[in-house]
């Protein structure tokens, strides 16, 4: 589909949208003004006509789509014949399925962790520094990228060539510079989950790094002044008045990071392809759901697995945003 044919289809959309309020709303008016008695309801049905389009797009794209993987999770292959928990067994059997946990729960450990812990470090001593705004916006640059796109970029960064040959991967190059072997990176299991991690935070810091720097400048100089006057080391007062401080920061920024890190799929499905002991639960379902003839009953069991995974964080937010508005 070209730019030309997108552009017109959004064009449409917006003006289908202004003219269904400005036709349901001159209705509304009409029927109201030739009232002779004053139309109690009158809010109540404008609230309905404002939400009724919103509503209309959320079932479409969100609760339709949920309640169809439900029900095709307990079907077979082609949704036709109704196989009860089967799928569901065969889930928890599975041991490529046991293995896409274990990797997203290692994903879950380390990349929120180090992703705010260096986010909140880098915005700190940027604020220290002449050339902090550069430095700041140079590690922000990565937000910028597509997660396949730094896929991409870090495949020659661990490009790896036979012993021997000239080394275009960046860290064999140092390698060899150094007088050690180069090393295939990506196909050793265990250290190539990390080294994929590495990208991630790579992208995240910088979206941490962001936040950080808003909110260090809400931290009350005085506190901070009478902190030092009183002879507490800059180590101190880090993590004894900034972290606490921050604490709502960091629990916001470590949800939005854990959240991406449970959909994680571009950059292994660029990088790996799942291979040698990579594979997410994302890519597992989309081999499933996708590859091979497609098996809509268990690529759907594993699209349920993920939205499990991310509903205890919802519901871990709404209730901190609860007890914060009791404040």
């Amino acid at each position: 589909m070209s730019i030309v044919s997108l552009f017109l289809i959004v064009c449409l959309g917006i003006l289908i949208f202004i003219a269904y309020f400005h036709i349901s709303n001159f209705i509304l008016d009409h029927f109201v003004n030739n009232k002779s008695k004053k139309f109690s309801h009158e809010t109540s049905i404008r609230a309905v006509i404002f939400i009724a389009p919103a509503f209309i797009v959320l079932f479409i794209f969100i609760l339709y789509p949920f309640f169809e993987t439900v029900r095709l999770s307990f079907y077979d292959k082609f949704g036709r014949d109704f196989v009860g928990l089967y799928n569901y067994i065969w889930a928890f059997k599975d041991p490529e399925f046991r293995r896409g946990i274990l990797n997203n729960l290692g994903w879950l450990l380390v990349v929120p962790t180090l992703s705010t812990f260096f986010g909140l470090v880098i915005a700190k001593l940027a604020d220290k520094i002449w050339w902090g705004t550069f430095a700041k916006s140079i590690i922000f640059m990565p937000m910028a990228i597509s997660f396949v796109g730094a896929g991409v970029i870090w495949k020659f960064i661990y490009e790896y060539r036979g012993p021997g040959d000239v080394q275009i991967g960046l860290l064999n190059a140092i390698i060899v510079f150094f007088g050690f072997e180069p090393q295939a990176w990506i196909t050793i299991p265990i250290w190539n989950n990390l080294f994929l991690m590495a990208i991630m935070i790579w992208i995240q810091t910088g979206l941490a790094l962001v936040i950080f720097s808003a909110a260090l400048r809400g931290i009350p100089k005085e506190m901070l002044e009478a902190a030092r006057i009183d002879g507490a080391s800059e180590f101190r007062i880090f993590f004894s008045i900034i972290i606490p401080y921050l604490e709502q920061t960091i629990l916001v920024i470590w949800t939005i990071i854990t959240i991406l890190v449970l959909k994680i799929f571009d950059i292994i499905f660029a990088m790996t392809n799942g291979e040698w002991q990579t594979e997410v639960l994302a890519n597992l379902m989309y081999d499933w759901m996708f590859r091979g003839g497609g098996d809509s009953g268990r690529g759907s069991v594993l699209a349920i697995v993920i939205m499990l995974g991310v509903i205890p964080i919802m519901i871990w937010n709404i209730y901190k945003h609860r007890e914060e508005q009791k404040i």
